[in-house]
């Protein structure tokens, strides 16, 4: 399994964005990666500096939305769309977007789901509970 650190996602997208401005070839993670920056454009300033980028701290309390953070929940929903897993996680997805009009919006709605789901888990102990997590997908998409 592949655990990249705080500082190796960060580098990821400021790379990303970086070679995405240069018009540099991607490779199939950053071609996913560089669709949702273009869709974030109130990031750009962030990516464009790394250095800054590493050294940032994100505090809720702030009120400051974690770019990288937002940006690796969306590749994560791309992801787990593309091998539908955990199983029927696409339909959901697809029918959620179909709701709301937008794959965008679709994958900000999955994302409080998804972060549900990982803040139960760290809470509890124990695994991240994949049934739940697309059970409250489903019901956001169908109400």
């Amino acid at each position: 399994m592949f655990a990249p650190s705080q500082i190796d996602v960060r580098r990821f997208f400021c790379a990303t964005y970086r070679k995405l401005r240069a018009a540099q070839p991607l490779i199939p993670m950053e071609v996913i990666a560089a669709d949702w920056i273009d869709q974030h454009p109130e990031y750009h300033a962030e990516l464009a500096d790394e250095e800054a980028a590493v050294a940032a701290v994100y505090k809720v309390e702030e009120g400051r939305t974690n770019p990288f953070l937002h940006l690796s929940m969306h590749l994560t929903i791309s992801e787990q769309h593309s091998i539908d897993q955990p199983h029927g996680i696409r339909q959901a997805v697809d029918l959620l977007a179909a709701r709301r009009n937008s794959l965008h919006e679709a994958h900000h709605v999955a994302m409080e789901s998804l972060g549900e789901m990982i803040w139960a888990s760290q809470r509890s102990g124990l695994p991240p509970d994949g049934h739940a997590y697309l059970d409250r997908i489903r019901m956001r998409a169908t109400r």
